[in-house]
């Protein structure tokens, strides 16, 4: 299950970088909003699935609420979950 939540973290993480330093962009500075929508509904359900998937998984692997809550905050920073992965489940 590890394994799947960090492929979920990856994925999470991209989508997010997409949608902030692409899509965003190509929204508010050229007028072209087609892919905000898209990014945006792909980045929400792979959030809330690295959610989920961290809250299944937080008794599996005995972490503790710091743990639990840095996690769950290092998916609405950019790059927090590639910082996440490395620092926190690089013991795991």
């Amino acid at each position: 299950m590890l394994k799947t939540f960090k492929f979920i973290a990856l994925l999470e993480g991209l989508s997010l970088l997409v949608l902030l330093f692409i899509a965003m962009p190509l929204k508010y500075i050229w007028d072209k909003p087609e892919l905000v929508r898209s990014v945006g509904m792909i980045h929400g359900i792979l959030f809330i699935a690295y959610i989920v998937i961290a809250t299944v998984i937080k008794s599996d692997e005995k972490w503790s609420m710091k743990t639990y809550g840095l996690i769950c905050i290092a998916s609405v920073i950019p790059f927090g979950t590639f910082v996440m992965e490395k620092k926190l489940l690089e013991k795991a």
